[in-house]
């Protein structure tokens, strides 16, 4: 049998930074909550962040958290979807 080659976990083996998974995690809560809470109060879109953030795992940053949801709450409703 051949010797199996040594796997190393160097710091420069990985072109990402660290945070890159919760990052994604944000940004898919983000785009979800901004497809069902657009036009809600402030408050009731910061807190189906914060939820569903909780959720995956993440412990949100409330300066974020509160720019996300000023930008969601501003934005029109969704015109329903009738297929």
């Amino acid at each position: 049998m051949e010797p199996v080659a040594s796997v190393s976990l160097a710091p420069g083996a990985s072109p990402r930074t660290g945070g890159w998974q919760m990052q994604l995690r944000v940004d898919y809560v983000v785009n979800k909550v901004m497809q069902t809470h657009r036009g809600q109060s402030e408050d009731e879109v910061a807190q189906a962040i914060n939820d569903q953030l909780r959720s995956f795992g993440v412990v949100p940053n409330g300066r974020q958290i509160a720019q996300y949801a000023q930008v969601i709450s501003n934005l029109p409703l969704l015109p329903p979807n009738n297929h």
